[in-house]
């Protein structure tokens, strides 16, 4: 992959596993206000931002003692917590980050969940200071499928979309970088259930552990 100047990284499930950790505080926060959590719902909202799950579930089962947003904001506030005390951290992803800097890449963070989660998150994986930009969708009109936070972090990074290479672990976050004119590589951290990347992305990794940085090249 020649001619390339910036990686931009999907932060759950790319640089944290925090998939688990999000449906914990979904399932606390969503029924101790009487909502029902259903496998099939969470099937549904798993590739939501935030304000979506939460519109999501008040459509299905109405609560009356606090506003959207306030509900929204507790939902992050747990995932944060259970980041903070949980080991969530992708391994080998920092190691892989650093060579890419070595390689003067420029690295960005595009992401579906609130801007308040994502230094949470680089402090947990002491990356702060690897990463150019970081971008929500929490700022755009619509989060991933949609395009928009991908071409912003772009745009923020002074780096065309077509000479951007976006890392993804899910069909949605995939298709927004697609639909941005990226090069998209699928992340698969060893799930032999992952299984769509074929119709989207242009290559695979299965792990960050080891990876030969030569595949940029």
């Amino acid at each position: 992959m020649t001619d390339y100047k910036a990686v931009i990284f999907d932060m759950d499930g790319v640089i944290i596993d925090s998939e688990g950790l999000w449906k914990q505080a979904e399932h606390e926060i969503f029924t101790s206000l009487g909502v029902t959590v259903t496998d099939e719902y969470s099937k549904i909202t798993q590739s939501m931002t935030t304000t979506e799950v939460t519109k999501f579930w008040f459509d299905k089962f109405p609560w009356k003692e606090k506003e959207l947003e306030v509900v929204e904001q507790m939902v992050v506030s747990r995932v944060i917590e259970l980041i903070a005390t949980n080991d969530c951290v992708i391994n080998g992803v920092i190691e892989f980050i650093e060579k890419l800097k070595l390689r003067n890449y420029k690295i960005g963070l595009a992401t579906n969940s609130p801007s308040r989660i994502i230094s949470p998150v680089l402090k947990k994986l002491n990356a702060l200071h690897l990463f150019d930009t970081v971008t929500s969708a929490e700022f755009e009109q619509y989060g991933k499928p949609d395009p928009e936070v991908y071409i912003t972090t772009a745009a923020k990074l002074n780096v065309a979309t077509t000479s951007c290479i976006a890392i993804e672990d899910s069909f949605s976050g995939m298709l927004a970088a697609k639909k941005a004119g990226m090069t998209v590589i699928a992340f698969t951290n060893d799930n032999a259930n992952i299984d769509f990347e074929i119709e989207v992305a242009n290559y695979k990794i299965n792990k960050f552990e080891h990876l030969n940085i030569d595949i940029f090249n």
